[in-house]
């Protein structure tokens, strides 16, 4: 029996043909990280790869691939769509990725493994960043669909602000600083975030890689607890990293979201200022006085009440400056060029904090013992309302239970170590280091004592605050503010090695953007203009001990010998004897080997007088000045050459025995010799030397005419810089006594000791008696 059985027939599916429909691109982008271990290497390495897929949609119906199919697009009970695809409009949406720099991926990558569409790559971080921050904003603008997977590392975060919060803590001696930005409403700490970048890249801590960033480059970094990330301008972290670069980045906590950095460092907050606008928030009076500090844009001052002196405007800046410093509770170095009045300017300032209440205890001023009498001296002259007490030679711990009566304490690099447990008692307002290079050994007795003295402020005087290699000026502002600059060690890796060893130019900026709002030098050039055209110094000078002895010998033996021959001659008689009296007295004055030309064993360091002139001669050439040197005694000059030879100072002389007077003096005007030794009476008149700004009389001339003589070879028509003349006069010896009878007698000034006539002979037996006196002082 046979049965029917139906016939099969294919069903036809009905189709809707569309043609003329646009393409709309569809790019896909995604990122994937993979670890696996390096076998060159021995380690594991991680290596990140990014995707683009490009794919067309055509009434929201995906295709990719070359455009040599028409789409079929199956629709259940409804007829089948047949799509004829635009291959020309498809390939101008794929030139639009080619021309932003995108290429044909020819390796596949997990980033998109199974997505489909045309796989597209770029070469590095930099062209992704490029890509994602000013293409794909354009490309949605023109209308394509862009769908960023969440692992994909380019979906940067708008950042809609950057921040700083300043807290000043209670301490006073630290600040607390927040540095961040905020992402849609949540304010994100940028330390931590850094701190990771840091160690992937140690490179951004390097001034030098930094330079060579441009401004609109960017930093990409994760961001905590999120998948996004945030693209960096260096136009901001510049600033920032070289800032505060690996001098806060060295130890901080691991989670910690500040930075807590010493007080000093305000003064370099408006550094950050560089870049995109940063909202600030709190320390607006630590800012304020950080801003004044590095722009030196300080509040114009007044001089303190009863000063005895006009201070010029430099000067009234200096104290301005100190103000400042003190109000922000750090130390500085005031380094002006000698004779630019650092003493003044500092008594200025003490004036100041005793009229304003904050002078309490008394201020501590540590100094060479060659100075003590200058500090007494201008002390007495500028501000009388002072108290000032010297602890100073072998009675001085008599003095020590008056030290709350003063305001001012005075004593030496020598004496403070013997000292110590009594003046490390005191809690002082102000501690002083005049001629501050004196601690540059920070392993010497006198720096180590000085570090363990409290002051609220600490200040340095010098104008040599840098002699010989970095770590001098480390020593000072370890002595400043101690940490500040790292231990001795840290500073020689950060500094001193890539500066002195290597020519860093980045270390040595970042090294002065650091000391800059604590450092105040002016050369004598920056305040010309405010210069009188001549300036006259007395220098006093301290014997040394032997000098002393000898001088005290000397001078009883001559005061006998005078004494005996006035009372056989009568005083006009006896001209020629005082005369020679005088001189040997100051040849003693000057050095002993002046008396006695084969003393054997003595050297320089054993005249006071001579230790303080090549200390003066080794800082003004440094300072680049052209200084003359008068002495009335040629033997002198002599033992001054092998001096200037020893310290590599080059000289030129001249002296009555100088043949060719022209060719010297030709020689220092054209520049060949910082240095000119003259004998006063071959070069006291008849020479132009302009090129000179400095003039130094060893021992005074006691005719005041003939000494502006001398002093006037420099300061005559042509000379256009202002002058500075120096007067070594040696403390409490007949040097300061004839100076003295000098301004009071102006017969002495014309007479008997510049060889004048009996006529003009008219010393009284009070001057003959103040001229043979004993020695002063210690």
């Amino acid at each position: 029996m046979t049965e029917d059985r139906p016939h099969l027939h294919t069903l036809e599916v009905p189709e809707q043909h569309l043609r003329g429909l646009a393409p709309q691109a569809l790019l896909t982008l995604g990122s994937h990280v993979r670890v696996h271990f390096d076998a060159r290497k021995g380690r594991m390495h991680e290596q990140t790869q990014h995707r683009a897929a490009l794919a067309f949609t055509y009434l929201g119906h995906p295709a990719f691939g070359r455009a040599n199919k028409d789409l079929l697009v199956r629709q259940p009970g409804a007829a089948t769509l047949r799509i004829e695809r635009d291959a020309n409009g498809e390939a101008r949406l794929r030139q639009r990725l080619v021309d932003a720099g995108l290429q044909v991926a020819l390796r596949q990558s997990e980033a998109l493994a199974n997505h489909p569409g045309e796989h597209f790559e770029l070469p590095g971080e930099v062209a992704w960043l490029q890509f994602v921050q000013h293409v794909v904003p354009q490309l949605r603008r023109d209308g394509w669909h862009i769908q960023m997977h969440p692992e994909f590392q380019y979906n940067l975060a708008q950042i809609d602000d950057w921040y700083a919060e300043v807290e000043e803590t209670r301490e006073h001696d630290w600040f607390d600083l927040e540095l961040g930005i905020e992402v849609d409403g949540q304010r994100i700490s940028l330390l931590p975030i850094l701190l990771q970048a840091i160690r992937r890249t140690p490179g951004l801590l390097s001034g030098e890689t930094l330079a060579k960033r441009a401004d609109d480059e960017l930093l990409l970094v994760s961001l905590p607890h999120s998948t996004q990330r945030a693209a960096l301008p260096y136009a901001r972290l510049k600033p920032l990293l070289g800032t505060l670069g690996e001098l806060f980045f060295r130890e901080p906590g691991e989670n910690s979201e500040r930075l807590r950095l010493p007080r000093a460092d305000a003064a370099r907050l408006g550094a950050l200022q560089q870049g995109p606008t940063l909202s600030w928030q709190g320390g607006e009076r630590l800012r304020g006085f950080a801003q004044r500090l590095q722009a030196r844009q300080l509040a114009p001052i007044s001089a303190p009440a009863g000063l005895h002196a006009e201070l010029r405007p430099y000067q009234l800046h200096g104290v301005a400056w100190m103000q400042t410093l003190g109000e922000l509770e750090v130390g500085g170095i005031l380094a002006d060029d000698m004779g630019l009045g650092k003493t003044l300017q500092t008594l200025a300032y003490l004036l100041a904090e005793k009229q304003a209440g904050r002078l309490q205890q008394p201020a501590l001023i540590i100094m060479p013992t060659s100075l003590i009498p200058n500090w007494q001296d201008e002390a007495a002259r500028f501000t009388p309302q002072l108290r000032v007490l010297a602890l100073h030679g072998a009675k001085r711990r008599e003095l020590f239970k008056q030290i709350a009566e003063h305001d001012v304490l005075l004593t030496t690099y020598a004496l403070l170590p013997r000292d110590l447990k009594t003046l490390g008692a005191y809690q002082y307002p102000l501690l002083i280091l005049d001629e501050a290079q004196n601690i540059k050994n920070p392993r010497s007795k006198a720096a180590l004592a000085a570090g363990q003295l409290h002051a609220r402020q600490r200040l340095c005087l010098t104008g040599t605050p840098l002699e010989n290699h970095l770590g001098e000026l480390w020593s000072l502002f370890n002595f400043l503010m101690p940490g500040w600059l790292g231990d001795s060690k840290a500073f020689t890796q950060d500094y001193r090695l890539p500066i002195e060893r290597q020519g860093n130019a980045q270390r040595l900026a970042h090294l002065h953007g650091r000391i800059r709002p604590f450092v105040l030098r002016r050369r004598k050039e920056e305040v010309a203009s405010e210069l009188p055209p001549k300036t006259e110094i007395t220098h006093w000078v301290e014997l040394s001990p032997l000098q002393r002895d000898r001088y005290e010998t000397l001078r009883l033996a001559m005061d006998k010998k005078v004494r005996a021959e006035i009372a056989r001659q009568g005083m006009a008689r006896s001209q020629i004897v005082i005369l020679e009296a005088l001189l040997r007295l100051r040849q003693a004055c000057c050095d002993l080997r002046l008396l006695d030309g084969n003393a054997s064993g003595l050297t320089a360091a054993d005249s006071g007088k001579l230790s303080a002139l090549l200390a003066m001669l080794e800082e003004l050439v440094g300072e680049g000045r052209r200084v003359l040197v008068f002495s009335q005694f040629t033997s002198l000059l002599e033992l001054i050459e092998p001096e200037l030879e020893a310290r590599q100072i080059a000289y030129t002389r001249l002296t009555g025995s100088t043949q060719d007077r022209r060719t010297p003096v030709q020689q220092f005007q054209a520049g060949a010799y910082p240095v000119f030794l003259i004998s006063l009476k071959a070069g006291g008149a008849g020479l132009n030397l302009t090129a000179a700004d400095t003039v130094i009389h060893v021992d005074p001339w006691w005719n005041p005419a003939a000494e502006a003589q001398a002093s006037d070879r420099a300061y005559r028509i042509g000379q256009d810089k202002p002058v500075f003349v120096y007067k070594l006069i040696t403390r409490g010896s007949v040097e300061e006594k004839i100076q003295q009878l000098q301004q009071g007698k102006a017969n002495l000034a014309r007479g008997v000791l510049e060889g004048g006539s009996q006529a003009q002979w008219q010393l009284s037996e009070d001057d003959l008696q103040a001229l043979f006196a004993p020695l002063e002082g210690p």
